[in-house]
């Protein structure tokens, strides 16, 4: 078959938008089958409830063959009467167990929804940090968006309406080929044309849903990141760079669009080619086996009702199918996070202890171009360590390594002599916490945003670690105190304010070892001055690694690490750094003018 061809290659267009996997079909069939184990039960009730429908809607056919038949040999008297009442019974059994199967396919289609999304949450959770750091909002976004809307429709409706399909076409072969059996030789004849269809149809299909599929997560990162820097787009003139970029993204989904449409339009011409197929074949065999008294008229009218009934079967089998190719790929999307090995670590490495150790630390987010190199550092207990530098130095990427979020490529980093990356994530989150300047409010209520540090907390602890972070003042003026519904819309908190509940938060959580990187960097310098005075007096007697972009913090440590190009070149106290009068004192008096 000739037709459109897949869109071409463009270099300049990611065929994956993806960075995290995609599954691999024996992942996707593995799954498959433990989606349908733990719903077996419903399962082998909606095939059953299914069965009985089916056999309740070929009554029709046999009674009304037998009419004919009884026609055909001269019968003035017929059962008319016990015949409509049969007919009625069987078509309230089809009525009442047709709506059931609706029913319970619907149940069962909502059940692996809901267990799919939860498995995809607790699953990503589960991740190693670093990798859903490399991620990026685009591609989650997608996965746990787009892709979920996908499979909502295959798995509310697909999986359930293809077990009824494939039960529907078994029943109605067999009683086609117990009531006639030569007439099954009709199926068998447009058998070919329908595989060879759906093989080149299904051949192609696949990558072309899949490629869809990233196309549209490639459109979808780059709005999201377009939206999200629309100032820096604006101020520096970039727009129509960034529109040429979105039409070229958007031209190559559309195409991948066009040519999945393309495939359908070739593929339910066939299949209807086949039903026409098979209903001649029926009637045109039917009738000549009739004439060399093969099978009598009844046989053939009850075999050209029920050939005539294996349309709709069919047909809903490939709808679904097809349907379930769009879905194969979301679902490839969302369970290739199985293939990522979760962050278990090994639970028998335990820090015997409070120092935090670099030893000879390179790490680099590419293979072959490091951005730390030979970084060592040794941090006692209760010391308050600053880090300080330009942009792009390497001082969050630092925090970040220090915080157990990524492992060296080299050297180590090192808890009370046991290492970071080899530690469960769980165990590394006990004993050292990340706080940045990006928080997240969650829809709930405050006490629910601040109880995810500790479930447990009662008021007048939660009101304490409010009250650390000077936050109590506009919580208690809120409506319902604790009560007040936050975040998207509820009541909405200003940036600080949503700092100031995630540094709650950390108050909370209580660990021994924080990095803070910007934590206050949303509040005004005055109120940031304030803040970071009341947290000193949470924090007393923590260990505290704060990436300093106000120097004034840097001023109040204990150490002074200066980071540039990657290295750290000077490390000392505030006053025997500007004493050194080398890159800090610089930086001191540029702060000071």
């Amino acid at each position: 078959m000739i037709g459109l061809a897949p869109p071409e290659y463009d270099p300049a267009a990611p065929q994956s938008a993806a960075t995290l996997p995609v599954g691999s079909p024996a992942t996707v069939r593995a799954y498959v089958g433990e989606l349908l184990r733990r719903h077996r039960t419903a399962f082998i009730l909606l095939v059953t409830v299914n069965a009985v429908s089916v056999v309740a809607s070929m009554v029709g056919p046999y009674l009304l063959g037998n009419i004919v038949e009884d026609l055909s040999q001269g019968a003035r008297h017929l059962p008319l009467e016990r015949t409509a009442a049969i007919f009625a019974g069987a078509l309230l059994v089809q009525t009442v167990f047709t709506r059931t199967v609706r029913l319970r396919g619907a149940m069962l289609g909502e059940r692996m929804l809901a267990d799919l999304r939860e498995d995809f949450l607790v699953r990503a959770v589960g991740l190693p940090p670093g990798v859903l750091e490399r991620a990026g909002t685009g591609d989650l976004l997608s996965r746990i968006t787009t892709d979920i809307d996908r499979l909502a429709n295959a798995m509310r409706e697909a999986v359930p309406q293809l077990a009824i399909g494939v039960v529907w076409v078994i029943l109605l072969i067999g009683a086609l080929t117990f009531t006639a059996p030569p007439l099954a030789l009709g199926v068998l004849l447009a058998l070919p044309l329908l595989i060879a269809g759906c093989r080149w149809y299904f051949k192609r299909a696949p990558s072309a849903y899949r490629s869809e599929a990233a196309g549209y997560a490639a459109v979808a990162a780059l709005l999201a990141e377009s939206v999200d820097a629309a100032r820096t787009i604006e101020a520096h003139r970039l727009g129509k760079g960034r529109v040429a970029v979105s039409d070229k993204r958007i031209k190559q989904w559309s195409g991948w669009e066009r040519y999945t449409l393309f495939l359908r339009s070739v593929l339910f011409p066939v299949i209807n080619l086949t039903h026409v197929t098979i209903f001649l074949a029926v009637l045109v065999m039917g009738g000549a086996f009739a004439l060399q008294g093969w099978i009598d008229v009844g046989q053939l009218t009850t075999g050209a009702l029920l050939a005539q009934m294996l349309v709709d079967p069919v047909n809903l089998i490939l709808r679904w199918y097809d349907e379930l190719q769009v879905a194969q790929v979301s679902i490839a999307r969302l369970v290739g996070v199985r293939e990522i090995e979760p962050d278990s670590g090994d639970a028998s490495v335990v820090p015997n202890g409070r120092t935090v150790q670099a030893d000879d630390v390179h790490f680099g987010y590419r293979a072959g171009v490091d951005v730390l190199h030979q970084v060592t550092l040794d941090v006692p207990p209760g010391t308050r360590l600053a880090l300080v530098g330009p942009s792009g130095a390497g001082k969050s990427t630092l925090g970040r390594l220090l915080a157990g979020i990524y492992g060296p490529r080299t050297g180590s980093i090192t808890l009370g002599a046991a290492e970071l990356s080899r530690m469960p994530a769980e165990e590394v989150r006990r004993h050292v916490a990340l706080v940045n300047q990006e928080h997240h409010v969650f829809v709930g209520s405050l006490r629910d945003n601040l109880r995810l540090a500790r479930p447990e907390a009662a008021d007048a602890e939660l009101w304490a670690a409010l009250g650390a972070v000077d936050a109590d003042g506009w919580a208690r003026a809120l409506t319902y105190d604790l009560d007040t519904e936050v975040g998207s819309g509820a009541t909405t908190l200003t940036p600080a304010q949503a700092q100031q509940i995630a540094l709650a938060r950390l108050v909370l959580a209580d660990p021994h070892t924080l990095v803070l990187d910007e934590a206050t960097s949303l509040l005004d310098p005055r109120a940031a001055r304030h803040l970071e005075r009341s947290l000193a007096r949470v924090l007393d007697g923590r260990t505290v690694v704060a990436i300093a972009h106000r120097l004034h913090t840097a001023h109040d440590a204990d150490v002074i690490a200066v980071v540039e190009e990657g290295r750290i070149t000077e490390l000392g106290s505030h006053d025997a750094l500007v004493t050194a009068n080398g890159a800090y004192a610089a930086l001191w008096r540029s702060w000071h003018g």
